[in-house]
């Protein structure tokens, strides 16, 4: 695999971190998962049981190490120090000051080891006004303004389904790792990667700040391109009470539906651009899914060539067929379920462990390690 033989130390919880370092686990790299004392990193505690741990952890550490060090503690600090003067990467997700203030940050790793990269990810990044705000995903999409955009049929903002600051968070900082390990490759020295939750996600709005930076202005969520002013880019009604989307604005594909419909002469509407003169093609949609059920829509768009989707619930989508497919379903020795790792390679592809540590689960075996001469 592409990581093998590359150590990583992770003393991040919860989402950013763990999402971040599980995908170099999952191709090859060994990840040290550093936890406190007592109960460990508070993801062991979130959501339903599955098994040896919940699902959201399993999720997130598969294939890791777990060693337990009280960074309080004299001793477990020098250990974790020893630990990070052997790793390739240390990634942690503490309050911005305090891995320094534990003896843990940057300057105290990089002096006894220069060719380390190291990470902090946090809510609002190591500097600025809000450096020491405590935030977690939907304080992140509200600040950036993404909830602005994301409004319900009431016109209020809905809480999003996925948490994208965490994600788009951590993959800011897969990718930065990356180059910082491939620079390496030529100085021999690291680099500090400082990442904010808060940055990554404005990061994610580029397609959606044109009337902002053309004109100052708050985009007009329900008439704009992808929120809502474009009749192939919105959600329908079946005749079951099932949803479907249209999700493809470009002029082949709504001169193919629209000709199958025995309405071309809406097409010119859409030509013009999103807006409220698309909504005869959007109120002609409506009332013409509300006629047959999903799985009958399903059937006949299938055999044209548009761009379309249903509404999945979680269940349904877990047994798509493409995506059974594709081996995005892993299941492990007990039937439990993973989700595969989205980065495919051909000639040296990911083969993750399927299995998450126990708490403290490999705290001797590193510390005898640690104690043996090299």
């Amino acid at each position: 695999m592409k990581l093998e033989g590359l150590r990583v130390i992770d003393l991040s919880w919860f989402l950013p971190g763990p999402y971040l370092t599980m995908a170099l686990a999952d191709h090859g790299a060994e990840v040290i998962k550093v936890e406190p004392p007592g109960e460990g990193d508070p993801g062991r505690r979130i959501g339903p049981p599955d098994g040896r741990t919940g699902v959201f952890f399993r999720n997130l550490n598969r294939g890791k190490k777990s060693v337990v060090l009280d960074l309080k503690r004299d001793e477990d600090r020098e250990a974790l120090l020893r630990l990070c003067d052997t790793a390739d990467v240390v990634v942690e997700s503490f309050r911005p000051g305090v891995a320094a203030r534990l003896g843990v940050g940057y300057e105290q790793v990089s002096q006894r080891n220069p060719g380390v990269v190291y990470v902090s990810i946090s809510a609002f990044g190591q500097d600025g006004p809000y450096r020491g705000r405590p935030a977690h995903d939907l304080a992140l999409e509200a600040v950036s303004g993404v909830l602005s955009l994301t409004l319900g049929d009431d016109d209020r903002p809905a809480i999003p389904g996925i948490p994208a600051a965490d994600i788009t968070s951590a993959l800011q900082g897969l990718s930065g790792v990356l180059m910082a390990l491939l620079r390496r490759v030529s100085t021999g020295r690291g680099d500090y990667l400082d990442i904010a939750m808060h940055d990554a996600l404005v990061a994610a709005c580029a397609n959606v700040v044109g009337p902002t930076f053309a004109e100052d202005r708050q985009p007009a969520v329900k008439q704009e391109r992808t929120t809502g002013g474009a009749a192939f880019y919105r959600i329908y009604d079946t005749r079951d009470g099932r949803q479907l989307v249209l999700a493809g604005q470009e002029e082949k594909f709504v001169d193919t539906l629209l000709g199958a419909l025995g309405r071309r002469d809406l097409a010119a509407l859409c030509a013009r651009g999103p807006g409220p003169h698309q909504q005869p093609v959007i109120e002609f949609l409506q009332a013409t899914f509300r006629q047959r059920d999903l799985r009958d829509w399903l059937d006949w768009l299938g055999g044209i060539d548009v761009c379309f989707a249903p509404v999945n619930t979680l269940p349904e989508a877990f047994r798509d067929p493409n995506l059974l497919a594709r081996g995005m379903v892993l299941v492990d020795a007990d039937g439990r379920r993973h989700i595969a790792p989205a980065i495919r390679f051909r000639d040296e592809p990911a083969r993750p462990s399927l299995r998450e540590p126990l708490h403290g689960e490999h705290t001797a075996t590193l510390r005898a390690a640690l104690d043996t001469p090299a």
